[in-house]
């Protein structure tokens, strides 16, 4: 790959690749907060800090991972990957965003099936639960002071938020629509796309590691059906462990065959499918009980990696309880490992399918202004999962209202929580005033849980 530079501003020595995965290792432990935080993490580490990959790659592929199903961060990791060093590059960079969240997930489902009526684990969930709603709402701001450049990408952003929030529009529409106004836009209105020039100080970090040069990979058809074959195998291959040994009608292969097809149909992140999810797994399968997968989301969210790691909470519970001969506890470890397999391997082969045609249609504006105005779009779906989250926290009930066309989430005023609402309050103030961090502030609001449920409620 050659290295370009604007003048006077030379592009960083390449990395190598030991310095990238030990990068995309620190990146995986501390991507705490949702997508939102976690691509604010890779933002501020990859194109601020070492300037392995410009700002205009940086959205490029962002626009990219936010069309496919599954968890868009993991799959900008796997990206940014990709374009340092191939095949094996996007691998280390995307497993490494989830192994350590998978790991504390494990132990904290672990925890969850043996302990989860106790008062103590309780109190602990509830301090950081308001910790993670101030990191969600950081991370929300810091995304769309990115994405907004200009009163069109807002408007793009209000309307998404509001089709979302208010009349329920499924989010795969709202991707279509917009992908097709930025395109329109683009080719007949290109004045609503123009962005204010960069301030002197915002260029002063110079050119990019990845800046305008492209990876020499042709996006041919054997190269297709290639990367189809591989990782298309690498998804099917738990059935060949899993249908000789103990056949069709087991909760292993019931969990390969639900989450499989969770895994093309995620679009907008875990919070889109929640609700689905949680319906299948309590009524149809029998897995959870009422309520225990918002037990698991707060569990997803105090942890590194992707929120849809939720899924693996619902896998270890699932053959936790059903382990077909394993003790339940190895069951529950097999369970959540095989979904987390069956969630992450398609996130491969779509990045290593579609990256190189993306790359080729970077130069195309219509494609990249389809592109700016889905990622102004999901900045409205990011703001409508904060609020979606910031209710199930403050109050303990939450309906929806029904009216005509509108659709929308309705909390119960009575069952407003004021520990919760102080709690998140503090944890907002200890972040946006006092800048004490994300990990200082888990920590911290983890204890102040702690206390809480011991002296006050």
């Amino acid at each position: 790959m050659s290295l370009s530079s604007f003048p006077n501003q030379q592009a960083p020595a390449y990395p190598g690749f030991f310095d990238m995965t030990a990068v995309f290792a620190r990146i995986g432990c501390l991507s705490f907060g949702g997508p939102a935080g976690q691509i604010a993490l890779m933002h501020k580490e990859l194109v601020e800090q070492r300037r392995w990959i410009s700002e205009e790659r940086f959205l490029h592929a962002m626009n990219y991972c936010m069309l496919l199903p599954g968890p868009e961060a993991q799959q900008l990791a796997t990206y940014i990957g990709w374009l340092l060093y191939g095949t094996r590059g996007g691998v280390v960079a995307g497993t490494l965003f989830v192994i350590p969240g998978l790991l504390v997930m494990l132990a904290l489902s672990t925890a969850y099936a043996l302990f989860h009526q106790t008062a103590l684990l309780d109190s602990l969930f509830f301090g950081l639960k308001a910790a993670v709603l101030a990191i969600v709402i950081e991370a929300v701001i810091r995304v769309s002071g990115r994405a907004l450049r200009n009163r069109f990408m807002l408007v793009v952003a209000a309307l998404a938020f509001v089709s979302l929030f208010v009349f329920a529009v499924p989010f795969p529409l709202i991707v279509l629509a917009a992908g097709l106004l930025g395109y329109a836009g683009t080719r007949l209105r290109p004045q609503w796309f123009a962005t204010p020039a960069r301030k002197a100080s915002d260029a002063a970090g110079g050119s990019a590691v990845i800046d305008v040069n492209v990876p020499d990979v042709e996006p041919t058809l054997a190269r297709a059906i290639r990367v189809i074959l591989i990782w298309g195998a690498l998804w099917l291959a738990p059935l060949l462990v899993i249908v000789p040994l103990l056949g069709w009608s087991n909760t292993y292969a019931a969990v390969f065959g639900f989450f499989s097809q969770m895994a093309v149909v995620t679009f907008g992140g875990a919070y889109a499918v929640l609700a689905y999810v949680a319906q299948q797994a309590v009524q149809s399968f029998g897995w959870l009980q009422p309520g225990e997968m918002i037990d698991g989301l707060a569990l997803a969210e105090t942890t590194p990696g992707p929120l849809v790691l939720v899924l693996s909470f619902v896998g270890f519970l699932a053959a936790y309880r059903a382990p077909f001969g394993l003790d339940p506890l190895w069951g529950g470890i097999v369970g959540a490992v095989l979904t987390a397999w069956v969630t992450f391997v398609p996130c491969f082969l779509w990045i290593f399918l579609g990256a190189p045609y993306i790359e080729r249609l970077r130069q195309n504006r219509a494609l990249s202004g389809a592109l700016a105005t889905i990622t102004a779009a999901v900045v409205g779906v990011i703001l409508n999962l904060a609020i979606w989250f910031g209710l199930h926290v403050v109050f303990a009930h939450v309906g929806t209202l029904r009216s005509g066309p509108i659709t929308m989430p309705w909390p119960d005023w009575a069952s407003l929580d004021p520990l919760a609402l102080g709690l998140s309050l503090l944890a907002a103030l200890a972040l946006f005033r006092f800048k004490l961090g994300m990990l200082k502030t888990l920590a911290l609001f983890g204890v102040a849980g702690l206390l809480v449920g011991q002296f006050l409620r």
